[in-house]
């Protein structure tokens, strides 16, 4: 295929994503490589573009280990029986992989070198733990963590660094409750149910069809719940805020985006759905880890000229409600505007594929609504976060 010169704006042409599935529920025996690859599959044949003109295959994927190793983007494509000659990638950015993902896609795009791009993620936590990949050399004796490094400890210091202890830490620093957090939560889960019943994410499941037979067609995570429940729990850590009820969901799922420039567009009959209005990753301290998306907001705000205000509908991961509600307390957005189909809470957080998965429901949300913005942000490993904001066409 020979393409006239592009105006180097990038499109979401399509977005797709498995049901979440529950640890050890409905997708837990699932070969990651064959998780991804339906997706990528139902893009294909959603979108109805000749697989052969895409350019690359980009995928999430953290703890790339057994089910998940060896470039599962290049496998999952190869999976679903797609040419053999479009390459695959597999990246890491953390929980913000296919997130990440979507932004080289639309970089590769916006420079004018690639026209058609798949980016997604997929994640199997009931088969491969989280940070199974961290640990498994300490098994064998040859490697240890992280914050064991020599550098690293020179730099911070010998102290502990893990997403619990940041969830702690920000709701003492920003001086929110358990019941507030425990409310929050509440919200999650009856968002999430309310979308279910209402259908409003028929248009991004791609039912799963297990071995048995039965197609897979309904997320899992979603609770019955109360705060007289929550409030029962133990906290993670002795005298603590937080509490498995305020924390997202270990699960398994994957999702797809098709990323397109304006000239494959017109080239392969396409209509899109969204543009790319902005892009953008920042960092923050890695021993408080999960503050990134606060100032990685503020930047994009600032690089864009917009404001909260200007923005219809947000998606910010819900990893712990600690995270979202000093988000939310520091840049003003609104909680009626934000998650507002439930988050990893009530959905869980299929590490790999929660980027792309947020995504996904973002657009269908904003199409739902009518709104023309939507902004997603995530915390990451190492203190880290993407921003990314779509304009729906």
């Amino acid at each position: 295929m020979t393409y006239p010169d592009s105006r180097n704006t990038a499109y979401i042409v399509d977005a797709v994503r498995t049901p979440v599935g529950k640890r050890g529920g409905a997708l837990a025996g699932v070969h990651s490589a064959d998780l991804a690859a339906h997706t990528i599959a139902a893009l294909m044949d959603r979108t109805a573009v000749d697989p052969g003109a895409v350019d690359d295959v980009i995928l999430g994927c953290c703890d790339t280990i057994g089910s998940q190793a060896g470039d599962v983007a290049r496998t999952a494509w190869l999976v679903a029986g797609l040419p053999d000659h479009v390459p695959g990638v597999t990246i890491d950015r953390q929980c913000g992989s296919s997130q990440q993902a979507v932004h080289f896609a639309a970089q590769g795009v916006m420079s004018g070198t690639q026209e058609l791009v798949v980016a997604g993620g997929v994640q199997n936590m009931s088969a491969i733990p989280i940070s199974a990949a961290m640990l498994v050399g300490q098994q064998y004796g040859f490697s240890t963590p992280f914050a064991e490094s020599p550098g690293w400890q020179k730099r911070y210091g010998d102290q502990e660094v893990s997403q619990f202890r940041s969830a702690e830490m920000i709701a003492e620093k920003w001086d929110i409750s358990r019941e507030e957090m425990e409310e929050y939560a509440l919200a999650s889960h009856e968002r999430a149910r309310t979308a279910i019943a209402e259908g409003r994410f028929a248009k991004e499941l791609v039912p799963y069809v297990l071995p048995d037979g039965t197609a897979f067609t309904t997320d899992q995570c979603p609770r019955e719940t109360s705060l007289e429940k929550m409030a029962g729990l133990e906290p993670l850590a002795p005298g603590g805020r937080i509490t498995a009820a305020v924390a997202s969901q270990i699960c398994d799922a994957s999702s797809a985006v098709l990323i397109a420039s304006e000239a494959a567009l017109a080239a392969h009959g396409l209509t899109p759905r969204a543009r790319i209005h902005h892009l953008s990753v920042r960092g923050d301290d890695p021993v408080w880890m999960l503050t990134g998306p606060i100032n990685a907001t503020r930047h994009a705000l600032a690089k864009t000229g917009m404001s909260i205000d200007d923005i219809d509908l947000f998606e910010c991961n819900e990893a712990f409600a600690s995270v979202v509600l000093a988000w939310m307390k520091e840049t003003g957005a609104p909680h009626d505007k934000v998650n507002v189909n439930g988050g990893g809470i009530a959905l869980g957080h299929p590490i790999g594929a929660t980027g792309t998965r947020l995504m996904t429901t973002l657009l269908n949300e904003l199409e739902r609504t009518g709104g023309r913005y939507g902004l997603q942000t995530m915390c990451e490993g190492g203190g880290q976060a993407n921003v990314t904001i779509i304009e729906r066409l």
